[in-house]
């Protein structure tokens, strides 16, 4: 995998990354991504499928700054619903820095949903 140098010094890396979650159930909180310090995170595509023959209701929120308690949602309350089999493609640019979270959960009980998310991991020196 390729591994550019950012930044004028050369110092720093920035990696294509992705990470996914099968057969989720509503009753966690699912950790997309959890930043770590001296990183920018910048998603570039997440999808969600429904395996079951119910609609869904999803939620995706962010702790910024971990600790601090607050959440921004991204889409919340299951206002997004997957169809029974259906699936969802969330293609808005987000960037995280830091201890940011970046979070998801479905509002309705289910035991067969997955999702998948590509994200660009920039590491400052």
């Amino acid at each position: 995998m390729a591994n550019p140098s950012t930044g004028f010094d050369g110092a720093g890396t920035e990696v294509l990354r992705r990470k996914w979650f099968r057969r989720v159930d509503e009753s966690s909180t699912n950790v997309l991504i959890d930043g770590v310090a001296n990183h920018i995170y910048t998603v570039l595509n997440i999808m969600f499928y429904n395996q079951d023959n119910a609609e869904i209701g999803l939620d995706l929120f962010i702790y910024p700054d971990a600790a601090s308690g607050s959440i921004v949602y991204l889409l919340k309350n299951g206002g997004t619903k997957l169809p029974a089999y259906g699936s969802f493609s969330f293609n808005d640019k987000i960037v995280l820095t830091e201890t940011d979270e970046l979070n998801f959960t479905t509002s309705t009980a289910t035991t067969g949903f997955d999702a998948w998310i590509t994200y660009i991991d920039q590491q400052l020196a």
